[in-house]
């Protein structure tokens, strides 16, 4: 019986008229490799994932329906999404159930949790897809949490999904420590910037003198010396043994006499500067706080890693450190959920695409859809092993030569990084100059 508001578009299936197109189509798209095979056994489910309150919405292959339902974002409320997800199967003799969501952040990660315990099959939808099918359905752009749970199982059913792994164990605790990295740089990085302003305002001399403002010798001046009255107080002999100390020999009496003689004709402020030197110091116990929780997380890391047998193989490429193994282990998992090398670069969202058409020939470009952090720690090492004596200084030269920009370069140099470490780890061998050719 088909319901009412439906319209038959094939022999085995009915869909809501208003995307009866998009519908067909999909019904088509189930024979794909990679899609969402619908049958009459099977179920989807679907989540728009909000702050506080989620949609839910379940379809068969026969277009049966439940219409999207509100539930909360807690125990109570995935156990409501669990009791009528059962109800409905067992309604419509179902025996399979997958789920899909979009990517949401942090809001979704206890259902994603709970589903996955629970034994669901889980998919992932592109927010940017839900965005321009959703466009189809009326022909109206229009987003409410109750359209949206549709137009995510309209997607999967084309097919286009991202299968969802969950990380376990060791996998996630790297994953979540190389996040917490992330955050801390960021934080010290604001924090830095907020301090290099306040000592501009009252020695902005110091900051031109010191080459590094950010190193041990700019620190301890702006700590113990931050005015420049104290500067010239100390005298020449006396700074300069402060910085050969402080600096281990890299500053000395030259520095020293630039600094002095820039702090005798400073334009530093003088009104208010008490509170300005207050805060400046905080900045610095926040900066040095900072410095203390990364080589924490870094040291965590390096134990996390020595209990994954893959990361021998990937900290044997000359240039991979803790932070870039840590993180390519964390982000991706399990190397060999991946069939192919083409897959982790799209899973980076370091696959290539180009807009052309006519005679119009567009540039290529990285599509950046897939892991930001993935991509700047690849990016990161890929600097690092471009240089004289790293592994990838030969093939970076010859990219520079051919009349690539040296940006350009690195992205490709980034790429062919993240096909070795994949290479390695499917092969589980230690890097030689051989590893180089095979994947290349």
């Amino acid at each position: 019986m088909v319901k009412k508001g439906y319209t038959q578009c094939d022999g085995s299936a009915s869909w809501p008229q208003s995307n009866h197109y998009t519908r067909s189509i999909a019904m088509k798209g189930n024979k794909k490799k990679n899609g969402v095979k619908v049958n009459r056994k099977g179920l989807i489910g679907t989540v728009d994932i909000g702050k506080k309150t989620n949609y839910g919405y379940f379809r068969t292959g026969e277009g049966e329906e439940v219409p999207p339902f509100p539930f909360e974002n807690n125990g109570r409320g995935y156990l409501k999404y669990l009791r009528k997800m059962h109800e409905f199967m067992n309604a419509h003799g179902l025996e399979t159930v997958v789920v899909g969501f979009e990517s949401t952040g942090a809001y979704g990660l206890p259902l994603i949790h709970f589903l996955s315990e629970k034994g669901v099959r889980l998919e992932q939808v592109n927010p940017m897809h839900t965005k321009r099918v959703k466009e189809l359905d009326g022909n109206s752009p229009n987003k409410t949490d109750r359209k949206d749970p549709r137009v995510i199982a309209d997607i999967m059913m084309l097919g286009h999904t991202l299968s969802v792994v969950v990380p376990r164990g060791v996998i996630a605790e790297l994953r979540n420590l190389v996040h917490a990295r992330e955050r801390a740089h960021v934080s010290r990085t604001v924090c830095f910037n907020q301090m290099h302003d306040l000592v501009y305002r009252v020695f902005p001399e110091l900051i031109d003198c010191m080459k590094h403002s950010d190193s041990a010798s700019a620190r301890y001046l702006i700590r113990h010396h931050p005015t420049p009255e104290e500067i010239v107080w100390l005298g020449v002999e006396e700074l300069s043994a402060i910085l050969r100390k402080v600096s281990r020999g890299r500053y000395g009496k030259r520095e020293a006499h630039a600094l002095w003689e820039a702090a005798v004709t400073s334009v530093g402020i003088r009104e208010g500067r008490d509170a300005v030197l207050m805060e400046i110091g905080h900045l610095l116990d926040l900066i040095e706080q900072g410095d203390a929780y990364i080589e924490e997380l870094e040291h965590r890391m390096e134990i996390a890693l020595s209990q994954v047998p893959s990361s021998t193989y990937l900290l044997s490429m000359k240039g991979i450190g803790v932070v870039c193994a840590a993180c390519l282990i964390g982000e991706v998992g399990d190397f060999t959920h991946y069939r192919s090398a083409a897959e982790l670069v799209k899973f980076a969202g370091l696959n290539l695409y180009e807009i052309s058409s006519g005679i119009h020939k567009g540039k290529r470009r990285i599509t950046k859809r897939g892991r930001p952090l993935m991509r700047k720690i690849l990016y990161l090492a890929a600097m690092n092993m471009v240089r004289t004596g790293g592994i990838f200084h030969e093939p970076y030269q010859k990219m520079v030569k051919r009349g690539m920009p040296r940006l350009q370069a690195l992205v490709a140099i980034s790429r062919k990084l993240l096909r070795v470490a994949f290479a390695l780890v499917r092969d589980e061998k230690e890097f030689t100059a051989s590893t180089l050719r095979q994947a290349a």
